[in-house]
């Protein structure tokens, strides 16, 4: 749930209980010991434990224990004992502010690595351990806001757009969320098919300023994400903006006003609106795609996508049909393949995926003990995911030219992961090579995104009720699924087909200057500064746009705060100049474009071996992914180039 404002760390709302020495000590088995002893540093603000021999090894993905044997672990567990216990005899005292030296030996003491200066600034906001809130919008006065008429429309109240909320809530700026569900969430109020869960931690995959201490697993499922988006759309207010079951269909640019003209359509029909500024929180992933296979709508069973799941098929004693294996694909078949008579699944490419024996467990109770009452330790267990998830995997997406191993790996650190994963499916599949040779991809890892499997999709393929096809489906019969060799009868067709990537803004028409349409003016190419702005189109933001979808690591919630920040520094700058209108200048744009595709071009998701992927345009092209560092990206967004807008 969201720690009230005002606590002076995560866990500072529950400490003050007494705790029994064996509960703390029956508590500390189920914690990472990294994060322990962070925590204890935090507490103190005495170094000492980071100096002792016992330290972590390495940082193994997954692991959280420094690769460190259980006798090291009991070592600092019971060092970390005694200054909790003296910390409670001494009555809870608040924990010292943190040092900025002492954070960056920690930071390298907890990672097993020397973590450059670079990051120490972006990791201490994204941790945030003294519950300051470093990225809410600061430098906007309520009253001059108002005075200047600027008032804010909010497309989308999924996570990104509950976020814009949050920000012009605390900012007191007025605003308006249309979003077409009845509720918050967004693909997690829509994803309800069997065997969802995210798939990036979920003690990251949350906002920095509103920790949640009692997920119950490591990558939860969607109701519990929905119910803290909920809790924390209610604890903001930012409901009682929201007008639910509502679509924008167009938006126009009023030269003579300065204004967003909106058209939208809800509950009492249509209506018209207008607002300063608009921000499109729509996402990248939101429209089912659904492909025209020949004689699909002659098929006479129930056919849904995963995105809109139809509880009121019952899928018991049947023959599924599963039409694509991507990321849905990928955890839909473990849940359903012990009901189904026969589960077949069409494939058109293989899929890469980590070994993360953690996917599907709880959160052990002594681990929640320790988020909800040790100062730091949620905020140091955060900083590992995100040091996990950092830049070092952008290492392995980077083509080396001179690399001979192409299309299979595109460098060294590239083929030494692809024989980890490939050694991790050897493991389950080595007694099958006809199946084996189907499963493994023949693009290098991270050439899409990376799934994450504890064994439960290789243990699927295994079953005898299911079969894996990766020929070609030719046609689709009443009773039937037909590929080039071999015909499959099927009573249900899933389609685990993802979503509309080509056409970002859906059925909504967005036209800037001169009545230029924003789809017209992208066509199949969508791009804008930074993944926000487009010329043409003033006082208009973007969040989750063109160019910031994430495949390597980070969450996308990272980068969702890092443009609200950046949207917020535009609406301050709009105030302190008196401006009523900010546009990214033509050639602003086109620089970073071509950067953008530069970099993006040097990466294995250009490369023609990466076949059928979502994240390539009809022209071969990327423009929906972010090739940047995550500190590289987070310095771009920190504050505008205001050389690079016109404003008046």
């Amino acid at each position: 749930m969201p720690v009230p404002e005002g606590a002076s760390h995560p866990e500072g709302r529950l400490t003050g209980t007494q705790w029994q020495d064996h509960e703390v000590r029956a508590a500390l088995p189920d914690v990472s010991g990294p994060a322990l002893i962070a925590s204890i540093v935090h507490i103190t603000g005495d170094p000492a434990l980071l100096r002792r021999p016992v330290r972590p090894r390495a940082f193994i993905p997954n692991d959280f224990q420094g690769g460190m044997a259980e006798d090291e672990l009991a070592q600092l567990r019971e060092a970390a004992l005694g200054e909790i216990l003296a910390w409670r005899d001494r009555g809870f005292p608040p924990p010292p502010p943190p040092g900025r030296d002492v954070v960056l030996e920690t930071m390298s003491w907890v990672t097993a690595d020397k973590v450059p200066g670079e990051y120490v600034e972006m990791f201490l906001e994204e941790m945030d351990i003294g519950r300051t809130d470093p990225r809410k919008i600061r430098g906007i006065d309520p009253a001059e806001a108002r005075r200047q008429e600027l008032d804010v429309l909010v497309v989308g109240c999924g996570a990104s757009g509950l976020l814009a909320g949050v920000r012009l809530a605390q900012a007191g700026v007025s605003f308006t969320i249309i979003e077409k569900n009845p509720d918050v969430g967004g693909t997690w109020f829509e994803s309800t098919y069997p065997g969802c869960r995210v798939d990036v931690g979920n003690h990251f995959y949350c906002y920095s300023f509103e920790p949640n201490l009692e997920f119950s697993e490591y990558f939860c499922q969607p109701p519990e994400l929905q119910h803290y988006f909920r809790s924390v759309m209610r604890h903001w207010g930012v409901d009682r903006h929201v007008e639910w079951n509502s679509e924008v269909l167009s938006a126009e640019w009023d030269e003579a006003c300065s204004r967003w003209v909106v058209t939208t359509r809800g509950p009492a029909g249509e209506g018209r609106r207008s607002a300063a500024v608009m921000i499109l929180a729509t996402g990248q992933l939101n429209r089912p795609l659904i492909p025209d296979f020949p004689g699909l709508s002659s098929f006479a069973g129930p056919v849904f996508h995963t995105a809109r799941w139809d509880h009121s098929v019952d899928l018991a004693d049947r023959k599924v049909a599963m039409i694509g294996a991507g990321a849905s694909g990928f955890q839909v078949a473990p849940a359903i393949a012990d009901s189904a008579q026969r589960l077949t699944i069409f494939q058109r490419s293989a899929q890469w995926m980590s070994p993360n024996p953690r996917y599907r467990h709880a959160v052990a109770p002594g681990a929640r003990w320790a988020m909800r009452h040790l100062p730091g330790y949620w905020s140091w267990y955060r900083f590992m995911l995100l040091y996990q998830s950092s830049d070092k995997a952008l290492a392995l997406v980077k083509i080396d030219p001179d690399w001979q191993g192409m299309p299979y790996s595109a460098n060294r650190l590239s083929e030494e992961r692809r024989k980890i994963l490939v050694e991790w499916i050897e493991r389950h599949l080595g007694d099958k090579p006809e199946l084996l040779e189907r499963v493994i991809p023949d693009y290098p890892p991270m050439g899409k995104r990376l799934l994450q499997d504890d064994g439960s999709w290789l243990r699927t393929l295994r079953r005898d009720n299911v079969e894996l096809v990766r020929d070609p489906l030719v046609r689709i019969e009443p009773d039937a699924v037909l590929t080039s060799t071999g015909r499959y009868p099927s009573e249900v067709i899933i389609m685990a087909t993802g979503f509309e990537t080509d056409h970002l803004l859906g059925p909504v028409e967005i036209s800037g200057r001169a009545g230029v349409g924003l789809s017209e003016q992208w066509g199949t190419a969508p791009t804008a500064h930074l993944g926000i702005t487009v010329p043409g189109f003033p006082n208009l933001f973007l969040m989750y746009g063109p160019g910031t979808n994430l495949a390597h690591a980070g969450s996308i919630i990272f980068h969702s705060e890092c443009q609200m920040q950046f949207i917020g520094s535009c609406l301050s700058a709009m105030l302190a100049g008196g401006h009523r209108i900010i546009e990214v200048r033509p050639e602003a744009h086109d620089a970073y474009v071509e950067r953008l595709q530069q970099e993006l071009a040097r990466t294995v998701w250009a490369h023609p071996a990466v076949r059928h992927s979502w994240y390539k345009g009809p022209d071969g092209k990327v423009y929906v992914l972010s090739p940047w560092r995550l500190v590289d990206y987070w310095r771009m967004t920190k504050w505008p180039d205001l050389s690079e807008y016109e404003m008046r």
